[in-house]
């Protein structure tokens, strides 16, 4: 069996005999809401080139966007020339969190290049929140926090204050000089959703550095994600658990502070980081679809 996970920024691949992962490998985004058609399979050509393909019995892969059958099947099709005859799966990545974080019920936040909430309850019903792209939602990720960063420094540029950390580290990985070319760097089809979500580092970093303003954006983040994560447990009628994953989620500590901190006002305390990454969440699926 293979299990893929497709997101914003990479495509990871773990090929599977008997339970065990005996290839794990990683490439650039197959996600089409991201990627053109032709890259997404450029590169999903090279992952099973490197991880296998033929004679597979299944695979199963998450991927973000997947909202619709159609784009359930569109990836599907993809996938199919390199595993003639598996049986193929495609969910949106959000339940692999969940299958990941060991819960058959709950509700999985991602905090990744983009982000989302899905959840399950006991009687099989499903909630969504957010999830819309980057031109609609995306807040709390690392998309929303690179274009926060650039907004910043427009701000202060219309201020008239000097660039601070923040900007002087924006410019430096933009290879620009001055605020205002950021404006059309923004707008640019030379840079995308993967460039300035990227750039969601730099405000990490400052935040680390004591940067008040990347602080308040971090904080930010995690009120946002908790309350797509709220929105799923009320619509579901539980009360846990609230599973954070991605890799924002599974690696910035304040993040993960804010969010817990915002759950709790809402009363809701059984709320997990995950701990392995989401790929391996397609074991319990899959022993869940059979």
């Amino acid at each position: 069996m293979i299990g893929l996970d497709i997101g914003g920024t990479k495509t990871r691949g773990v090929r599977f005999e008997g339970g065990t992962p005996v290839a794990d490998e990683s490439v650039g985004s197959s996600n089409v809401q991201n990627v053109s058609p032709e890259e997404a399979a450029r590169n999903l050509a090279e992952l099973f080139g490197r991880i296998g393909g033929g004679e597979v019995a299944q695979v199963y892969a998450g991927a973000g966007g997947i909202d619709t059958d159609d784009d359930a099947a569109a990836l599907a099709a993809l996938i199919a020339p390199h595993v003639p005859g598996a049986r193929i799966t495609v969910v949106h990545d959000s339940r692999l969190l969940l299958a990941a974080g060991g819960a058959s019920t709950g509700v999985a936040v991602i905090a990744g290049t983009g982000s989302a909430a899905w959840g399950r309850n006991g009687r099989g019903e499903e909630a969504r929140a957010g999830g819309w792209g980057y031109l609609l939602g995306d807040e709390g990720s690392g998309y929303w926090l690179g274009r926060e960063a650039v907004r910043h420094s427009l701000r202060r540029m219309n201020q008239g204050l000097e660039p601070d950390e923040l900007t002087r580290a924006l410019l430096a990985s933009c290879g620009a000089d001055d605020p205002n070319k950021l404006i059309a760097m923004f707008h640019s089809p030379a840079t995308g959703r993967r460039f300035w979500a990227q750039q969601a580092r730099l405000v990490v970093e400052a935040a680390d550095a004591g940067h008040a303003p990347s602080q308040a954006l971090i904080d930010q983040a995690g009120r946002d994600l908790a309350d797509l994560a709220a929105q799923s447990v009320r619509q579901l009628g539980i009360e846990g658990p609230v599973i954070l994953g991605s890799g924002l989620g599974m690696n910035v500590p304040r993040l993960q502070e804010s969010f817990r901190a915002a759950l709790a006002v809402a009363g809701i305390t059984d709320v997990r980081v995950l701990a392995q990454e989401p790929v391996f969440g397609v074991l319990q699926l899959v022993a869940e679809q059979d």
